[in-house]
């Protein structure tokens, strides 16, 4: 397929740069079979049955943008630079790679100061990132960066606004525990804590994984035979434990609803042969149109950036007509898109 199979045109202003609130009084686009209904997400409940199980995502989004300045002493004496950096993922060697602005004016042994607490040597580049050692580790590197770093707003919404302190809880699940994402598993942000009770009550049952999103979710693709697009890399988990759990759903006849990409594409790397194992690594599973779905049995997730991957699953998993329809319904009764928009709810079997 082409990539213009997966363009639609969205008006601008339906792009969300603040989540509804409460996190559950979010719109939900209810698609099942071949219905569509305007829902909220406050309705989950009545919408999904007992013994329904939600995958939720449990990666923690890290404060990855950070603002510092680039000492340099010369024949001059010492200046100094403004550097704008974004942490993308911990390397082996113990450095971060890093995109870095400008990137070409950072030399190797150079000293970024971010704050008081927090500083990083630059050593080496490579693929556009360079790379960095800071000065604190463990706990202390995670209370500095707290402290110094904002959230890393997907480039959509940092094009119309700043990232600020609310973001910092906006940004982030309420079961969020496993430090290591750079992005958010945003269809799982509608979710609050009462209306994780009113789940539990109803006989909902979850389990998590872990997918620690990159900025390359985020990437354009830029090849027009979509077949010629390479993945961006995530590390992930499924557990022994999330996998009974899911296998004990389907043996009593219950559905596996992902919340969220990120844990379908984890959950489906997972159950590859067809078989769901517990798994752990790197993921860069391409989901288009002609994939076979081996767990999941519907998808909560938000909508989706025109000509995108994720445009593609939803697409693969409803069919690309049916997807086509779905999107034009929510342009068309104004939807809230992208990271802090609403949400749909697909259910390919019907509810």
């Amino acid at each position: 397929m082409k990539l213009s199979d997966f363009d639609f045109d969205l008006p601008e202003t339906l792009i969300a740069t603040r989540p509804a609130r409460p996190r559950s009084s979010a719109r939900l686009l209810l698609a099942a079979g071949d219905g569509i209904e305007d829902r909220h997400v406050f309705d989950l409940p009545d919408i999904l049955r007992p013994g329904d199980r939600l995958v939720l995502n449990d990666t923690k989004v890290i404060p990855a943008r950070l603002s510092g300045v680039r000492r340099r002493s010369g024949p001059e004496g010492e200046t100094e630079a403004r550097i704008e950096a974004t942490l993308l993922e911990p390397r082996a060697d113990g450095t971060w790679g890093a995109l870095l602005k400008p990137l070409k004016k950072v030399r190797d042994g150079e000293v970024i100061v971010f704050s008081p607490d927090l500083s990083a040597t630059a050593e080496g580049r490579a693929e556009g990132q360079g790379h960095l050692r800071f000065n604190l580790t463990g706990e202390d590197f995670d209370a500095a960066l707290a402290e110094a770093g904002a959230m890393p707003l997907p480039p959509y919404i940092a094009a119309l606004r700043a990232p600020d302190e609310q973001d910092k809880q906006d940004y982030q699940t309420v079961w969020a525990r496993n430090s290591g994402a750079v992005a958010a598993p945003t269809a799982s942000l509608h979710f609050d804590e009462p209306l994780m009770a009113a789940l539990a009550a109803r006989g909902v049952d979850v389990t998590h994984v872990t997918l620690h999103v990159g900025a390359g979710t985020f990437l354009p693709v830029k090849v027009d035979d979509i077949r010629d697009h390479k993945m961006h890399a995530e590390w992930g988990e499924v557990t022994e434990a999330a996998v009974a759990e899911i296998a004990a759903t389907k043996a009593a006849g219950g559905r596996v609803i992902p919340v969220g990409t990120t844990a379908l594409r984890l959950i489906e790397s997972a159950a590859v042969g067809g078989t769901l194992t517990p798994w752990r690594g790197e993921t860069d599973i391409f989901i288009t149109p002609g994939f076979t779905f081996n767990v999941a049995d519907g998808l909560m997730t938000n909508f989706h950036l025109p000509k995108s991957t994720l445009m593609m699953l939803v697409s693969a998993f409803m069919g690309v007509d049916r997807i086509r329809r779905i999107y034009d319904h929510a342009v068309a009764a104004k939807y809230r898109f992208f990271s802090y928009g609403d949400a749909s709810l697909l259910l390919p079997g019907g509810q």
